[in-house]
């Protein structure tokens, strides 16, 4: 089963969050929101989508990348890990 498949029920409670922080933004800038929110509401869709971009990413490097029955290789993808995490903050 692939990693997607196993995380389906988070990924999807992630995707629906999405969806309604982008259905907010419609809002404030249809409402004619000031400027200042509307920026914070894009960081704020921005940085929930690079989260989702990094669970699937992390899943994939270990599940596909990574042998999950080598110790040494899903130790060595901690430091790329980290650099992604920073990477996508």
């Amino acid at each position: 089963m692939s990693h997607i498949q196993e995380s389906r029920k988070k990924l999807i409670a992630r995707v629906r969050r999405i969806g309604g922080q982008v259905a907010s933004l419609e809002r404030a800038i249809e409402g004619d929101e000031e400027c200042g929110a509307v920026l914070q509401q894009l960081a704020a869709v921005r940085g929930a989508v690079n989260g989702l971009i990094l669970q699937v990413m992390e899943g994939h490097l270990r599940s596909h990348v990574a042998d999950t029955g080598n110790a040494k290789q899903q130790d060595e993808l901690l430091p790329v890990l980290a650099v992604l995490k920073s990477y996508l903050k």
